[in-house]
């Protein structure tokens, strides 16, 4: 099975583009929050890449802009090429299957006009840096234990 799930904001407009046989795609980053602290107790990110296509790409690249949160659900797509120097690439990206508005366009401008705002990772994506995330307003850091999610437990 190759299934993957995401939550995280895109780290830059997405741009629509379009083949040769003219099918819509666009590329895109998505800054997704570990879900632990480091031993600094900072929250790193990854950033993932992921590929939509068709009407998927027009929409996501008509409504979505940086900072915006998605949800999607997608596969691991792997491929290579080679670079100008003859160099050997490898990639991988998600290739989109589904997804979903995550907040409203009011709730995004309400946050982003606040004095509350705090960094996201996408704020980051030109820099080595790891952002910097106030734990202690975090809701679940007294959560306990980290949660398993089996597709067997009923077995």
């Amino acid at each position: 099975m190759n299934k993957v799930v995401l939550v995280g904001r895109l780290t830059a407009k997405p741009e629509l583009r379009y083949t040769p046989q003219n099918t819509a795609y666009t590329r895109f980053s998505v800054a997704v929050n570990r879900n632990f602290t480091n031993a600094d107790g900072k929250r790193d990110a990854d950033f993932i890449n992921v590929v939509a296509w068709r009407k998927q790409a027009e929409t996501i690249s008509r409504y979505f802009d940086k900072g915006n949160l998605i949800a999607l659900e997608g596969r691991l797509q792997t491929g290579s090429y080679d670079d100008k120097d003859g160099n050997k690439r490898y990639t991988v990206d998600v290739a989109l299957d589904n997804f979903e508005f995550v907040e409203s366009k009011a709730a995004r401008e309400q946050s982003s006009s606040s004095n509350n705002y705090e960094p996201t990772p996408y704020d980051y994506q030109d820099s080595n840096k790891a952002p910097e995330v106030n734990v202690e307003n975090d809701p679940f850091a007294e959560f306990g234990d980290s949660v398993s999610i089996d597709d067997n437990f009923l077995e």
